[in-house]
C-alpha cells in the first residue's frame, strides 16, 4: 500500500503539483475557510501589507495585485489555535547545539506575531529562547514524553510544533503520538505531520517512499540485530556505512570495511539505536544539500543550495561547507533540485526541510542520503548565508500562511517565495575541541564530532576560507601549515580535525600537486585550484622580503585572497601594526556589503552586513555611531550559548535606552546574528584587525567587551592603546585581572586571601615548591604539548610526568603552581558593579568538591549549605574586589570554601579566579533570581539608568534551582569520561524544584540521554574506595533493591564489609568490547557509578572502561562522589513517591511548574 494514503487529505494534492499551482480559476471556490476571531496582532518583524485576519492575499504594496491574489491564491483553512506549546532540544551537545536556540527564537516571534499565546519546554536556562520576552511560560523541564505530556495536561495547548528543537523533540512528538496523548488532549501538530516525521525518520519507510516515486537511494537494508547487519553487509559487498535511525548528528554511525569492524560496530549502535541501516558506501563521491520550503497549498522553494569541500564520509556537520555550491553545472543543479521538489512534495512536508545528496563526481549519478523534516544545523547555516529567515518562515506556514502572503526578510517589499540568488560565497568551517581529550579519537567520519561552527562571508573563496579559519581559532592566521603529520599521506586520504593543515603541509612543505592531492583526499580539483592561488601569493609575499616591497598590486592581491595583517607581517618579517599602516596609507581599506539575495534585481534594505577587498563602494551610509557590541564568536567548550544570551540581552537593552547598536559576530548558530536583534549586523571576525576597521568606518560611540566571553577580552587592551572607547571597565584592570602576578599583588592589597601559588620554569623549581607547601597542587602549564593543560597532583611522580611529558616547562614557558585545597567547596559570585560599586550580586553553590571545573561543576541557587554568616563575608569579598578593580558592568568570581579546623572560628574564604566580564551562569543566576544582571550591567557599562545597589540574595526563597553541565562523551570515542579542573562540558541544563533533590533530580534527567535505571537491576560500582561517599551510596543502592557489581577485589572486599551492603565481583574484560556488552546484559547493569581519583593510565585501565563503556553503552554513568550520593538521595525520594512509573494520566508531579509560578513574577 502507498505510505501516501496514509496521509491528511491535503497532501494528496501533493501528486498533482500542477493543479495545485494553477493560478488561472474559472470559478470561485464554494468553501469557505473558518473566520478567525479578531484580536490584536503585533507588527510583523518583516513588514507586511493590511492583510485581513484568515485572508490569503499576496504581500504586495500593489493594492490591484492583493485584490486579484485574494481572489486566485488557494483557501487553506489556518488551523485555529490560540495557545501553542513549543518543544526545545534541551542541553547543548555535539550534533544538537546552538542553531535550535536561534530556530526556536525565530518560531516564537512568529507566535507572538500571530497573537498565539507561546509555551516552551527547554531545560537549556542558557538560552534566549528561554526568556519571557518570547514566550509566554517556559518550562525548565526534560524533553521526555512523561515530562512533555504533563505540561500539555497542565497547559491544554490547542497545537504543537515539534520542528524547531532538533532531533529530540522529533522523538518526543512521535512517542506522544504513539502514547495517544495528542489526541486524547486534542492537541493539534502544526506545520510538517506526524506521518511524514516518521517516515523521515525510519529508514526503512523512507526508501520504500522514495522508490514509489523513482528517486535513487543507497541500497540499504535496515536491521535491528548484529547477525542481521553482516548478512545485509554479504549481500551489499564491503565496504558499507551503518546508519542508526532516530538519532542526531550520525550518532552510532560509520563505516565497516570488513566483518570484524562492522560486528563492533553495529554492537555499540543498536544500544544507542532500536534500528540501523546497512547501505554501500560511496565514500568520494561529492555531498550537497538543497534547504527547501513548503506550504500547505503545495507551493515549494529552494531557499539555498550547499555543496561540501569533503567528498561523502565526512558527516555534514563534520565537513567544511560552501553555499551556494561551486563545482556543479548548470544541468546537475537542477537535476538535483527537481529531485528535491518532488521528494519534498511526495512526502508531505509542511515548513522548511532539508536533503542530502550524493553525487558521483565520474557520472550523472546520485542517490538521497537523507531528509531532515525540520529544522537543523544546514537551516541555520543557509538562513544566515541567504538572510532567509528559515524557521520564522516555517512557524509562519505551520500556522496556516502560504509563501506568497508572507513578506520578504531582505527586500521587505516582495514575497517570501522567491530563491535567493547570491553574490558572494559563504564558507562553514566546524570547530573540534579533541585536544582537550586524552586518548580521543582525531578521525572524523560519519559521526560528529565538533562542537561548534562558524561562518565567513566573501566575494571569493579564497577570501571567504581564510577568513574562516582566523574564526575558528585567533592563534590560527590563514591558510599555513599549522601541524606537520608523521603519515602524511594517511592524514590526507582519513581526514581528521587538522586535514586542511595537512594540506597546507602537503603543498608548502613536500611540495604535493593539485593532481597528487585530489588522489588522496578526493576533494574537487575547483577547490585545490583555489587553495593553490593561496598558496602562490604566500609565495609572491615571501618573495619581496619586507613590507617596503609590497606595492600597492601585491598587498591588494593578498587582502582579496583574504590575508590578514598579521600573516602577512609573519611572511614579510614585520609587524601587524606596521602593515596596516602601510596598506592604509596606499589607500586600501575594506567595503562594507549588504546581504543582497536578490544579487541587485531589487534593492535591498537589510542590515545584515559584511567586509571584502573585492569591491569598489560601499552599500550604506556611515551616519548612526552606534554603540559596538562584541559577540561570543563560535561555540566551543568553555564558551557557549549563554554569552549569546549575555550579547543579545545588552544590545536590547541598549536600545530600549534609545542607542543604536552594532552587533559583530560570526557564528550562524546565533540568535544574536538574527537580522532584527541589532540595528546593523556585521557578520565578521572577532579580530583586532576587522574590529578596528568595523570602528574606523561606522565612527562607533564605544565598544563593549565583557559580554562576549574571552575572545573581546583578548583584545580591549590593544583595542584601548589604539585610541578605541572601550565602555565599562578599563582594559588595563582587565589586564590586571589576567595576569597572575599583578592579580595577586592586587588582592594581597585589599586583604582578600588567596591559596599560595608561584611561578616556576623548571622541574626542581616546582618540586621545591610542592614540598613547601605540601602535596596537593595544581599545575597550569602556559605552554600544552597533549590534552590536558590543568592538573591536580597527588604526588612527586606524577608532577615531573606532567611537567615533562605533558608540557615543556622552561624559562620560554613557565608554568604557574598552586597549592590545591582538597576537599574544599567552590563557590560561584557573579555580580555587577558601578565605578567600583557594587550594585547586584549572586552567590551559588558547587555540589562537587573543588577541583572540577565550574563549567563542569553542578550549582545549586539558592545555596543549600552556606551560613547567613558566610553569604555576608563573600559579598564583602565582592564588594573589596569590585573597588580594587574600579569594576564598571559584570565581573565573576570563583571561592573556596574550606571549613575551619576549630568551633568557633571562621571558614577560611580563598578567592581562586576573577573574570572583569560576565560568566557562563549569568543566564542562570539571572532567571533563578528573577532580575536580570546583563540589565543592570549594561546600564552600568554605557553609565546610562544605572540602578541602585540591592542585595538580592537576602531575600529568602521557596524553590532552588540546580544547573547541570551536559556532556557529550558519546560522540567522543575514546575520551575518558572523568571531571576534572580542565572543563569538557559542550552545555548545561537547569530545573526548578521545592527542594535541592526534587530540582537535581529534573536537571539529570534533562541531560540527553539519561536514562533512569530500572528497579532491581545492577550497578557497576568502583574507584576510590577512601571517599567517605562510597559507603552511603553503596548502602542507599541496597536499600532500593539494586544489585551492586564491581571489577576489583578491593572495591570487593571494601563494600562487603559494609553492614547490610552485599558487591559480587564480575568478570571484567577491558580489551574485548563485544565480551564486556555480554557481561553488561548478562548481569543486567544500567548504571555505572565509578568514584576515581585521578583518570585512566591507559585504555586497559579498570576505571576508565567502566566509565567509557557506560557512555558507549547509553547507560548513566555518574563519576563524582557528591553527585552520586545527591542522585542516590533524589531517587530514593521518587521511589517513596511512586514517581517512577512514567506517565500517568491526571498526576502531574510537583516539579512540573512554569518559571513564572517559581520565581513568582514574569523575569
Amino acid at each position: 500500500m502507498s505510505l501516501l494514503r496514509l496521509q491528511a487529505a491535503w497532501s494528496l494534492r501533493a501528486r498533482h503539483p500542477r493543479l495545485a499551482r494553477q493560478f488561472h480559476v474559472s470559478r470561485p471556490r464554494s468553501a469557505i475557510a473558518p473566520t478567525k476571531p479578531v484580536r490584536a496582532i503585533a507588527q510583523a518583524a518583516v513588514g507586511s501589507f493590511g492583510q485581513e485576519d484568515g485572508e490569503h492575499v499576496l504581500n504586495s504594496p500593489s493594492e490591484l495585485a492583493r485584490k486579484l491574489s485574494a481572489k486566485v491564491l488557494p483557501k487553506i483553512p489556518r488551523p485555529d489555535v490560540r495557545k501553542v506549546l513549543i518543544v526545545g532540544s534541551g542541553g547543548l551537545s555535539i550534533g544538537q547545539a546552538g542553531e535550535f536556540d536561534y530556530s526556536g527564537s525565530q518560531a516564537l516571534k512568529a507566535l507572538r506575531e500571530e497573537g498565539v499565546d507561546a509555551v516552551l519546554i527547554n531545560p537549556n536556562i542558557a538560552t534566549w529562547q528561554t526568556s519571557h520576552e518570547l514566550a509566554s511560560e517556559v518550562y525548565f523541564l526534560p524533553i521526555t514524553a512523561d515530562y512533555v505530556a504533563y505540561v500539555l495536561e497542565k497547559e491544554r495547548p490547542d497545537g504543537i510544533l515539534l520542528t524547531f528543537g532538533g532531533q529530540s523533540a522529533l522523538n518526543v512528538g512521535i512517542a506522544l503520538d504513539r502514547m495517544g496523548v495528542l489526541e486524547r488532549l486534542g492537541v493539534q501538530v502544526l506545520g510538517t505531520p506526524i506521518r511524514t516525521l516518521e517516515v523521515s525518520e525510519d529508514r526503512d519507510l523512507f526508501v520504500q517512499a522514495l522508490k514509489e516515486i523513482d528517486i535513487p537511494v543507497a541500497q540499504s537494508t535496515a536491521v535491528s540485530s548484529v547477525n542481521d547487519a553482516l548478512n545485509a553487509a554479504e549481500q551489499i559487498g564491503y565496504p558499507v556505512i551503518l546508519r542508526s535511525a532516530f538519532t542526531l548528528g550520525g550518532l552510532g554511525s560509520g563505516f565497516a570495511n570488513n566483518a570484524d569492524e562492522l560486528r563492533d560496530l553495529s554492537a555499540k549502535s543498536l544500544s544507542l539505536s532500536p534500528q540501523v541501516l546497512i547501505e554501500r558506501s560511496m565514500k568520494g563521491w561529492k555531498e550537497l544539500e538543497y534547504e527547501v520550503v513548503r506550504d500547505a497549498a503545495d507551493n515549494t522553494i529552494i531557499c539555498c543550495n550547499m555543496e561540501n569541500f569533503d567528498p561523502l564520509g565526512t558527516h555534514t556537520g563534520d565537513s567544511i561547507v560552501v553555499a551556494p555550491s561551486q563545482t556543479l553545472p548548470d544541468d546537475e543543479y537542477h537535476m538535483l533540485r527537481s529531485a528535491a521538489l518532488k521528494v519534498i512534495r511526495h512526502l508531505g512536508v509542511i515548513g522548511e526541510c532539508n536533503i542530502q545528496y550524493a553525487l558521483n563526481p565520474k557520472s550523472r549519478e546520485y542517490c538521497v542520503i537523507e531528509v531532515n523534516a525540520r529544522l537543523s544545523r544546514s537551516s541555520a547555516l543557509a538562513s544566515k548565508a541567504t538572510g532567509y529567515p528559515l524557521a520564522y518562515t516555517a512557524a509562519k506556514i505551520a500556522l496556516g500562511h502560504t509563501l506568497p502572503e508572507l513578506p520578504n526578510a531582505v527586500t521587505k517589499t516582495t514575497t517570501a517565495c522567491f530563491e535567493p540568488s547570491l553574490d558572494y560565497i559563504v564558507t562553514k568551517i566546524p570547530k573540534w575541541d579533541l585536544a582537550k581529550f586524552s586518548n580521543v579519537n582525531r578521525e572524523v567520519g560519519s559521526a560528529m564530532k565538533s562542537v561548534g561552527e562558524v561562518m565567513a562571508i566573501g566575494r571569493t573563496f579564497e577570501e571567504s576560507l581564510q577568513k574562516a579559519i582566523r574564526q575558528v581559532d585567533p592563534r590560527w592566521k590563514g591558510f599555513e601549515a599549522y601541524v606537520a603529520p608523521e603519515d602524511l599521506d594517511g592524514a590526507l586520504s582519513k581526514p581528521t580535525d587538522m586535514r586542511l593543515f595537512a594540506i597546507a603541509y602537503a603543498i608548502f612543505n613536500k611540495k604535493y600537486t593539485v593532481d597528487q592531492l585530489h588522489d588522496l583526499t578526493k576533494i574537487d580539483k575547483w577547490f585545490l585550484y583555489k587553495i593553490d592561488n593561496i598558496v602562490q601569493t604566500v609565495y609572491a609575499l615571501k618573495e619581496a622580503g619586507s613590507i617596503e616591497k609590497v606595492d600597492e598590486t601585491l598587498m591588494k592581491r593578498a587582502k582579496c585572497m583574504g590575508f590578514s595583517d598579521a600573516h602577512i607581517a609573519d611572511l614579510v618579517s614585520s609587524t601587524e601594526d606596521v602593515v596596516r599602516s602601510h596598506r592604509k596609507s596606499l589607500g586600501i581599506t575594506p567595503f562594507v556589503k549588504r546581504i543582497d539575495t536578490l544579487a541587485a534585481e531589487y534593492p535591498a534594505h537589510t542590515n545584515y552586513l559584511y567586509t571584502t577587498y573585492n569591491a569598489s563602494e560601499h552599500d550604506v551610509e556611515f551616519n548612526e555611531h552606534g554603540t559596538m557590541v562584541l559577540g561570543s564568536g563560535v561555540y566551543r567548550i568553555g564558551s557557549s550559548v549563554e554569552f549569546d544570551w549575555c550579547a543579545v540581552t545588552c544590545a536590547r537593552k541598549l536600545r530600549e535606552m534609545g542607542k543604536r547598536t552594532i552587533m559583530i559576530n560570526y557564528n550562524p548558530e546565533t540568535v544574536s546574528t538574527d537580522f532584527d536583534e541589532a540595528d546593523r549586523l556585521y557578520f565578521e571576525e572577532l579580530g583586532y584587525e576587522r574590529v578596528m576597521d568595523i570602528y574606523e568606518l561606522e565612527q562607533a560611540q564605544g565598544v563593549i567587551v565583557s559580554v562576549g566571553g574571552q575572545l573581546p577580552q583578548n583584545i580591549a587592551l590593544r583595542l584601548k592603546q589604539n585610541n578605541v572607547t572601550v565602555l565599562g571597565t578599563d582594559p588595563e584592570k582587565i589586564d590586571s585581572a589576567e595576569d597572575r602576578h599583578k592579580f595577586s599583588s592586587i588582592l594581597d592589597s585589599v586583604g582578600v586571601d588567596q591559596p599560595e601559588w608561584t611561578e616556576v620554569s623548571s622541574v626542581d623549581a616546582a618540586k621545591e615548591f610542592a614540598r613547601k607547601v605540601g602535596y596537593p597542587v595544581l599545575i597550569r602549564p602556559s605552554y600544552v604539548l597533549s590534552g590536558a593543560a590543568m592538573n591536580v597532583v597527588y604526588e612527586e611522580s606524577t608532577l615531573e610526568y606532567n611537567l615533562s611529558a605533558a608540557a615543556s616547562v622552561s624559562p620560554l614557558h613557565p608554568v604557574v603552581i598552586s597549592k590545591f585545597i582538597d576537599n574544599a567547596q567552590e563557590i560561584d559570585v557573579d555580580a555587577v558593579a558601578y565605578k567600583g560599586k557594587l550594585l547586584l550580586h549572586a552567590i551559588s553553590e558547587h555540589v562537587e568538591n573543588a577541583g572540577v571545573h565550574s563549567g563542569d561543576a553542578t550549582l545549586v541557587l539558592p545555596p543549600f549549605s552556606l551560613t547567613d554568616h558566610d553569604l555576608l563575608r563573600l559579598k564583602q569579598i565582592a564588594e573589596k574586589v569590585a573597588a580594587a578593580f574600579e569594576i564598571s558592568g559584570p565581573f565573576n568570581m570563583q571561592v573556596i570554601r574550606k571549613p575551619a579546623d576549630s568551633p568557633g572560628e571562621d571558614s577560611q574564604l580563598k578567592v581562586i579566579e576573577c573574570n572583569l566580564r560576565a560568566s557562563r551562569s549569568f543566564p542562570f543566576v539571572s532567571k533563578v533570581l528573577g532580575r536580570n544582571f546583563i540589565d543592570a550591567a549594561t546600564a552600568a557599562i554605557v553609565g546610562q539608568d544605572v540602578p541602585e545597589p540591592v542585595d538580592i540574595m537576602a531575600e529568602k526563597r521557596d524553590y532552588t534551582a540546580v544547573k547541570v553541565a551536559q556532556f557529550s562523551w558519546t560522540r567522543l570515542g575514546g575520551a575518558d569520561p572523568f571531571l576534572g579542573v580542565e572543563m569538557a562540558s559542550t552545555g548545561e541544563v537547569a530545573s526548578f524544584g521545592q527542594d535541592i533533590h526534587e530540582a537535581y533530580w529534573a536537571s539529570l534527567l534533562s541531560t540527553t540521554g539519561f536514562k533512569v535505571p530500572r528497579p532491581n537491576t545492577g550497578v557497576l560500582i568502583g574507584g576510590d574506595v577512601t571517599k567517605p561517599e562510597m559507603k552511603t551510596i553503596a548502602k542507599g543502592l541496597c536499600d532500593l533493591g539494586f544489585k551492586l557489581y564491581c571489577s576489583s577485589p578491593v572495591v570487593e572486599d571494601f563494600l562487603n564489609s559494609v553492614p547490610y551492603v552485599s558487591a559480587k565481583r564480575i568478570f571484567f574484560p577491558t580489551k574485548d568490547k563485544r565480551k564486556l556488552r555480554e557481561v553488561f546484559d548478562e548481569y543486567d547493569i544500567e548504571c555505572v557509578i565509578n568514584l576515581a581519583k585521578s583518570r585512566g593510565k591507559d585504555i586497559t585501565d579498570e576505571d576508565y572502561v567502566a566509565r567509557r563503556n557506560a557512555v558507549d553503552f547509553g547507560l548513566p554513568l555518574l563519576n563524582n562522589a557528591r553527585c552520586a550520593q545527591l542522585f542516590v538521595e533524589a531517587l530514593a525520594k521518587k521511589v517513596s513517591q511512586g514517581d517512577l512509573r512514567g506517565y500517568t494520566e491526571g498526576r502531574i508531579p510537583s516539579e512540573v511548574r512554569s518559571w513564572r509560578e517559581f520565581v513568582g513574577k514574569r523575569a
